[in-house]
């Protein structure tokens, strides 16, 4: 941000607008006013440089990380290579088990995309209790994980002692880790959050390091009934004045939004949020617009997050079928990744991003000459599109078919309109007209295909934490 601010366009600049098809001086200038962060601590090395910001296509960010109950650093690491491969922008390293470190460490060196942590997390678990932490603990947590490379971190500073009573009348309480660790803190030492108490002081980490802050919502709502409250919307207030005070330390922000919101109220959060904060990215979970669906609230949350991200949400947290449920393992990974990339990238078809429909229009084209490995291709998810293919027509010979087994070929509806059409003379102008060329596409680049094409020539092919061998894909000892 200081460099942006002083005129100089830097390498991950550069490289952003690549991604993006923008003009170097457009991220420049939205960086150095606040309205883009690039998280890029220095000692990432394998890392190749994004851009959130609302002004460019919207991002999508995966969790993982291992419980106190469940999951190892080998299981870690393949969850990270299954949010990478299918399309995340960014990870949480939500880890709260055991092996903090050599998870984190381990995540940080394999990971071509931003790794953001919570560090209140390790602070607790050393401590051993929420109420033992302490100033110096919380500040050398934090130095620590910028020193291994986090990118950007969620520090819950916005939880206020008087903001506490406001919860009272939820009918889910405070549901945040991070927000219900330290409102117990605050009651049990009587005093101030220590996050933020000290927050110039955490401030000058991240400027040494270059980490971004991603300012936590402590009280978000749990359920619908408990969103846009007084508690969430006094958090909001003191976000915002966060967000200028980071500012004045040169430290990139991004401000984190609700995760239960009515689907007639998102619009307003997000407005309300981007006049809060001054325009500083904001970073919502969901939101999800039902309580009733447990097992499947990929879907409710999608839902949430495209009419976000339709509002000028800059990214979505994604949520997988496992949310309120369990542990969520590398499948459930896959399957909030594609619903979140579908949020995201409707909302950018929606919102006229340059170029954005155009992988739209070229499935289309595909799938209206049945030119079905060019659909596969073309798909979100190939493998998914081409194993449900062949589950009912799997031979080459079907490849060339004019019709798949919903319709088979006698109902088919494109094969008649094309039989209509080559009858009539119409066929010859429709096949001669020029398909769409995706090369020459002005759109970034996570709205075109494949999807988790992130530069991995940085990624080391093996990595030794703590006596134990990793590569990204695999993860056996040596």
């Amino acid at each position: 941000m200081e460099r942006a601010r002083r005129g100089e366009v830097t390498s991950a600049m550069e490289r952003v607008a690549a991604r993006e098809n923008r003009d170097p001086e457009f991220v420049r200038e939205a960086v150095a006013e606040g309205r883009a962060v690039i998280p890029n601590n220095h000692a990432h090395d394998a890392l190749d440089p994004m851009v959130i910001g609302r002004a460019f296509a919207t991002k999508v960010n995966a969790n993982i990380g291992n419980s106190e109950t469940t999951s190892g650093r080998e299981e870690e690491l393949e969850k990270l290579h299954a949010a990478v491969h299918y399309g995340a922008d960014t990870v949480m390293d939500l880890s709260t088990g055991d092996e903090l470190d050599a998870t984190r460490e381990a995540n940080v060196a394999h990971s071509p995309v931003p790794v953001g942590t919570v560090p209140i997390y390790e602070a607790v678990k050393r401590a051993e209790s929420a109420e033992a932490i302490t100033r110096e603990l919380l500040l050398d947590v934090i130095e620590k994980q910028a020193r291994q490379g986090v990118d950007y971190m969620t520090v819950h500073a916005g939880i206020l002692m008087e903001h506490l009573p406001l919860t009272d009348g939820r009918k889910t309480g405070i549901v945040s880790r991070g927000g219900s660790i330290l409102a117990q803190w605050m009651e049990e030492n009587g005093s101030q959050n220590p996050l933020y108490a000290n927050f110039e002081a955490i401030c000058e980490i991240f400027a040494e390091h270059d980490v971004t802050v991603s300012l936590g919502d402590g009280l978000r709502p749990g359920c619908v009934a408990d969103a846009s409250d007084e508690a969430q919307f006094a958090e909001l207030d003191t976000l915002g004045d966060l967000t200028r005070t980071a500012w004045d330390h040169g430290v990139q922000v991004m401000v984190e939004g609700p995760g239960h919101v009515p689907m007639d109220d998102i619009a307003e959060n997000v407005e309300r949020q981007q006049a809060v904060c001054d325009g500083a990215p904001f970073y919502v979970l969901g939101p999800l617009v039902t309580d009733v669906a447990p097992g499947y609230d990929h879907i409710t949350s999608a839902i949430g997050a495209t009419e976000a991200a339709r509002a000028g949400a800059a990214m979505l947290c994604y949520v997988t079928p496992k949310e309120h449920l369990g542990l969520p393992e590398p499948e459930d990974v896959r399957d909030g990744l594609a619903a979140y990339r579908i949020a995201a990238h409707a909302a950018d078809v929606a919102n006229d991003l340059p170029g954005a429909r155009d992988w739209d229009d070229a499935l289309s084209e595909a799938r209206y000459e049945f030119d079905w490995r060019r659909q596969f291709d073309l798909a979100l998810d190939p493998e998914r599109a081409r194993s449900y293919h062949d589950q009912t027509l799997p031979g080459d010979n079907y490849k060339e078919a004019r019709f798949c087994s919903m319709c088979g070929a006698e109902f088919c509806s494109m094969r008649i309109d094309q039989d209509a059409r080559d009858a009539d003379g119409e066929m010859a102008s429709i096949a001669g007209s020029e398909g769409t060329d995706l090369d020459a596409s002005p759109a970034a680049s996570v709205n075109l295909p494949p999807v988790g094409a992130h530069d991995t020539s940085r990624v080391p092919e093996r990595i030794e934490v703590e006596g134990v061998t990793f590569t990204p894909e695999t993860t056996d000892d040596d």
